[in-house]
């Protein structure tokens, strides 16, 4: 790979971002379900889901955790090629209410803490692939509220880390057309409709135990003139971006509490620009602690014994 491709390494700002390649079925022992039964019963599991992520928010916004990123560029074999890089931030989830108190969307708010081992240095946290610092929380789909913008189907049951799951497939609904920004040498790529998935849910409680997400291309994206480089096509062409997201349960005390939090985000993207590139990122989180905010009043005397603050 061509040291000149670096500055379009891309990413999908509308998915958090790292995964794996989205696995088969069958070998999480997917199982039918009879037709007849799917209406009654994906209204029920979406509303179970609806309302244990509404929960999950209002839990999460609590808690910080430790996130490590590492992004490496990979062969045609998706094997690692190249200089990698590490990061690690503090991450924590901030949910916006609607009216009545419940929540309407989720938030990923990152501070750079090390870059490769080291402090951040002014700039450290420009390239291209760097998580973004302000990114929907991936659970918020599956709010009562954000539904509606995607359409799903009950794909059988099938099994996560030793619990039964139901599994739902989802495709998101196409609105408006591809949206494509440029930000000096970094693009990013909205495309509306072309997001499928697939989440393994628990039937019972509503826990989100695993979400995998495919955006498939080929999308045309051509370059600006400002960003060529001689040897440099005048397009580029996204491919794909797999993503998987695993959950963990996390056990908090005072008070005694166990929470599924994200354990691992695995993302594979490809492009093509005079070229083919590939790299994984994968993100891991780690050291859950719960955080308290809040703010108190000094009340201060005053000579006279007037009160003031």
């Amino acid at each position: 790979m061509s040291p000149s491709l670096q500055p379009y390494f891309a990413v999908l700002r509308a998915w958090l971002s790292a995964l794996t390649l989205v696995l088969g079925v069958a070998a999480l022992g997917y199982s039918a379900v009879p037709a007849a039964a799917e209406g009654d019963e994906l209204v029920e599991v979406l509303s179970r889901v609806g309302a244990y992520v509404g929960r999950y928010f209002a839990r999460a916004g609590a808690v910080m955790s430790r996130e490590t990123v590492t992004r490496q560029p990979l062969g045609h074999d998706l094997t690692p090629e190249g200089h990698g890089r590490r990061l690690e931030y503090d991450l924590r989830v901030e949910w916006e209410p609607s009216v009545d108190g419940t929540p309407v969307a989720g938030r990923m708010l990152r501070t750079l803490l090390r870059v490769d081992g080291r402090a951040p240095k002014p700039g450290d946290d420009g390239e291209c692939t760097d998580p973004a610092t302000d990114v929907p929380e991936p659970l918020s789909m599956f709010l009562p509220a954000r539904q509606g913008d995607y359409r799903f189907t009950l794909r059988g049951t099938g099994n996560v880390n030793g619990r039964r799951a139901r599994i739902l497939d989802y495709r998101e609904v196409a609105r408006g057309e591809p949206e494509i920004a440029w930000k000096e040498s970094c693009v990013s790529v909205n495309l509306p409709g072309r997001g499928t998935g697939r989440a393994w849910v628990d039937p019972a409680s509503g826990e989100v135990l695993r979400l995998d997400e495919f955006v498939g291309g080929p999308v045309e994206i051509e370059v600006p003139k400002a960003q060529l480089r001689p040897g440099l096509e005048r397009y580029m062409v996204f491919e794909r971006s797999n993503v998987s997201i695993r959950y963990k349960p996390v056990t908090f005390h005072e008070p005694e509490e166990t929470l599924l939090m994200p354990a691992s985000i695995d993302t594979l993207a490809e492009w093509r620009h005079s070229g083919t590139l590939r790299y994984r990122i994968t993100q891991t989180f780690t050291n859950y602690r719960r955080f308290v905010t809040g703010g108190r009043l000094v009340v201060e005397e005053a000579p006279g014994g007037a009160v003031r603050n």
